[in-house]
């Protein structure tokens, strides 16, 4: 028998100190990574918007409905119920009787019985007067015949003055083939219209061209002789605004705004006005500044022709000054003939 046995090896295996802790953390750090990331893009659409846009924003998480009061959000900081809380009384009110109403009904009769002993001939001794009065009122001259004799030939004598300037000033006789004057029902009309290759503003903007400038403060200082109020309008073509919009500054902030012909034949006059009173025409003259777009055409057959962009500059008579209400104290709308349009409405 052999004494010796086989030895036995027993083989240990340590393990590292670091064990497997899963894929958890990935998850929250890729939660994390994305709610940074819209964060951000957040404050980067907030940056560049306006702030009319933010505070729209703002007043929407104030108020989620968009309504006040029942229904609406709460404004108060404790109760959060939308509704209003109606206040109740422990004593329920009883209807009217039967004779309380009777009453009623008697005190109603009474009144009408009363209001009713006024005769009929005063009620149309009453109305008789009214309507003189209101025939008195409307057969009344709104100006006299002295006073337009007076203006019409103040307005004569413009006309005259400005076909002289024309044809002597330096600064008008070039662009004689761009002004138009005649008389209409409102008064003394001047146009200066855009030429093929002479137009008065620069392409789709209101910003004059330097001899646009000088022919307005010409005709400003000639204007000024007379005292009449002035009308001033804006004419594009039928071409369509270009882009649509523009881009408007608030300080620091820049917003887009939607534009057509109709905003630019109004700046494009009230450019003309500016400009006017700094030629010396008083600015207490403007009476109306006008965009008309392409609503008037001068050239109807052509509706895309250059010669419908122009600028109207109409000197007032006293008919059409009395008829808007430039004048103090004369014609406008009064409160009488209001109640009688209310009336017949």
């Amino acid at each position: 028998m052999d004494d010796k046995q086989q030895p036995i090896i027993i083989k240990k295996i340590k393990k590292g100190g670091h064990g497997h802790h899963g894929g958890a953390w990935k998850v929250a750090y890729a939660d994390f990574v994305t709610a940074m990331m819209a964060f951000f893009l957040l404050m980067w659409l907030l940056g560049g918007s306006s702030h009319h846009v933010r505070e729209g924003i703002a007043d929407w998480f104030r108020n989620p409905t968009g309504t006040q009061g029942p229904g609406g959000a709460s404004t108060s900081m404790i109760k959060m119920g939308g509704a209003m809380e109606i206040p109740r009384s422990s004593k329920l009110k009883k209807a009217p009787s039967d004779e309380n109403k009777k009453s009623f009904q008697q005190k109603d009769n009474d009144s009408d019985q009363k209001g009713d002993k006024e005769t009929d001939k005063d009620k149309n001794s009453r109305n008789e007067e009214k309507d003189k009065k209101d025939k008195k009122d409307e057969k009344e001259p709104v100006i006299s015949d002295q006073e337009r004799a007076v203006d019409q030939k103040r307005l004569d004598t413009l006309l005259a003055n400005l076909k002289e300037a024309i044809i002597k000033s330096q600064a008008l006789s070039k662009f004689k083939d761009q002004l138009f004057i005649d008389v209409t029902p409102q008064g003394l009309r001047i146009q200066i219209v855009d030429k093929k290759n002479r137009p008065m503003f620069d392409s789709s903007s209101a910003i004059l061209k330097a001899h646009t400038r000088r022919i307005l403060k010409k005709i400003g200082r000639i204007i000024n002789t007379v005292p009449n109020h002035v009308s001033i309008t804006g004419h594009t073509d039928s071409s369509p605004f270009a882009t649509k919009y523009i881009y408007v500054e608030y300080g620091s902030f820049e917003e887009r705004r939607a534009y057509s012909n109709w905003e630019l034949s109004a700046d494009r006059a009230n450019a003309a006005r500016r400009e006017l009173v700094k030629g010396g025409m008083k600015s207490s003259k403007i009476g109306q500044v006008i965009g008309l777009s392409d609503s008037v055409l001068f050239d109807k057959a052509r509706p895309n022709s250059p010669i419908n962009r122009r600028i109207s500059i109409v000197v007032l008579n006293k008919e059409t000054e009395i008829a808007i209400g430039l004048l103090a104290g004369r014609g406008g709308v009064k409160p009488k003939d209001i109640k009688k349009r209310l009336k017949t409405n």
